[in-house]
């Protein structure tokens, strides 16, 4: 540890990196520890994949568009932040959601919980399954709970607790839109720990997802009133009010965006940053929260770097159009609707942004957004973005009748930006750390790659790598103060 002002130093400026230079920044200033702050970002701008644009009087999300309510580290970083009364929830005339079964829609039955019914008679009216399907998905409330703790994938769980059909067309196209990835290869404890939870300690999925809805006004009761009614949650000039906010609060640090890192290697009780251009920096702690396949070549004297490359990312896509409300053939009292792997359509899912969120676009006009791409479904980065467009608008045409030529589109490409948690993930990323502690003790590693791929895990992630590296170098002085007595 050097004995002049400690200099820390966090390599990707995301929401992930932001997060945790605030907490970082916040933790030390209230331990009246002097230091210097560096947050060094590749790309043009701060944010990572958060990218709000306002185009002719709409307000629109190019990356991420919104994140749950319940979770509780993104609501507490608004408060933080003083951006508590920017939260928005969605229009609760618009509460519907719909499941493409045959090329047709199908209203999503009231009382799912990311596709786990918690009201059987709704569920046991729904034309998505079949009435053997529906038997076998009841049948979870007689099947013994798996007495094997070990890992098992998301897929083989679910099939086994509520069978096939509810698996293939209701809750993998659901999960689809969060890891975009094949349910029977993702890891169930690192995925949906809760389930598992819920299986050891009810028995069945089914009661325990009903149990677990009890605690929803308890759960929301931290909420601003005007979003405690909502799951889904966002700002009201969108996602880039919170990067905004982040970025204010850093303006006393070193925040350098256009600074590409190429490698990180130990210099006895520092680390030497070599950037890209070729200079370095010796600093007293880092935190590393590029993706890991970015991650892996700066940590390239670690032999254990080589187990971020297997962790594999899917590509996806979103493609948003802009019409005028006469044009629309359908009713905006939906959500949105999603796409079943069997269906052979191009898109997987698509927001009706502008009934979801009444905030993105101006009277008399709608917001559409479509998503493309999911695991072996990966040929579309070669297409154009006119192709793209192309596609959704066939699909939207089949499925809705909506036959009108876009007032606009915008087409956002998100290249390996969904990371695959395979079977013993949790085991491989706690075997990899405790390598990097052992060679790079005052290096951090963390971010969508490991522990949680929304906007509030994230910030988790964020916060939790900040708290280490406090304690640590905080335990490091300690030790210089007492050797110097």
């Amino acid at each position: 540890m050097s004995t002049d002002i400690p200099h820390y130093m966090i390599v990707g400026g995301g929401i992930t990196g932001l997060s945790a230079a605030f907490y970082l920044k916040k933790r030390l200033e209230s331990e009246g520890r002097a230091f210097r702050l560096s947050v060094v970002e590749k790309g043009a701008a701060f944010g990572g994949k958060i990218s709000t644009i306002e185009r002719d009087g709409f307000v629109i999300e190019k990356g991420p568009d919104s994140f749950l309510a319940r979770k509780r580290p993104i609501i507490d970083l608004a408060y933080d932040l003083g951006l508590e009364h920017e939260l928005t929830g969605t229009n609760p005339a618009a509460k519907k959601t719909y499941i493409v079964r045959q090329g047709k829609l199908h209203r999503m039955p009231p009382g799912l919980v990311l596709g786990i019914p918690t009201q059987m008679t709704p569920f046991m009216k729904t034309g998505l399954i079949s009435p053997v399907g529906k038997v076998r998905a009841a049948m979870d409330l007689m099947l013994p709970k798996r007495e094997v703790t070990s890992d098992e994938s998301l897929g083989h769980f679910l099939q086994r607790r509520l069978g096939k059909e509810v698996l293939e067309r209701i809750v993998e196209p659901l999960l689809a839109g969060i890891y975009a990835g094949d349910t029977f290869k993702l890891s169930l404890k690192a995925t949906f720990p809760q389930f598992r939870s819920m299986e050891q300690n009810h028995r069945s999925l089914i009661l325990g997802m009903m149990a677990s809805r009890k605690n929803v006004a308890e759960e929301s009761a931290h909420l601003p009133s005007a979003v405690r009614n909502s799951v889904f949650v966002t700002f009201k000039k969108g996602l880039q009010t919170l990067v905004s906010g982040l970025v204010e609060a850093l303006e006393s640090i070193d925040l350098r965006s256009g600074v590409g890192v190429a490698k990180l290697k130990q210099r006895g009780q520092r680390t030497e940053v070599i950037f890209e251009d070729g200079h370095k920096e010796l600093v007293d702690g880092v935190i590393l929260t590029t993706p890991t396949y970015q991650a892996a070549p700066l940590l390239a004297d670690l032999p254990a770097a080589s187990e971020l490359k297997k962790i594999d990312y899917i590509s996806v896509a979103n493609v948003i159009m802009a019409f005028d409300r006469k044009d629309i053939p359908f009713e905006l009292d939906a959500s949105g609707f999603l796409v079943p792997r069997s269906e052979g359509l191009t898109i997987t899912a698509c927001t009706l942004t502008s009934a979801k969120w009444l905030h993105t676009a101006p009277e008399g006009k709608v917001v559409l957004r479509c998503y493309i791409g999911r695991s072996g479904e990966q040929s579309w980065p070669s297409w154009s973005d006119e192709e793209l467009v192309s596609k959704a608008r066939h699909d939207l045409r089949e499925l809705l009748g909506l036959t009108a030529e876009p007032l606009f589109t915008e087409v956002t490409r998100l290249l390996n930006s969904m990371p695959q948690y395979p079977v013993g993930h949790l085991e491989q990323v706690a075997q990899f750390r405790e390598e990097l502690a052992a060679f790079m003790p005052n290096v951090f590693i963390t971010g969508a790659g490991f522990h949680g791929v929304g906007l509030p895990d994230c910030i988790r992630q964020g916060k939790e790598a900040a708290w280490q590296l406090a304690d640590f170098t905080g335990n490091e002085l300690k030790k210089v103060a007492a050797a110097a007595r």
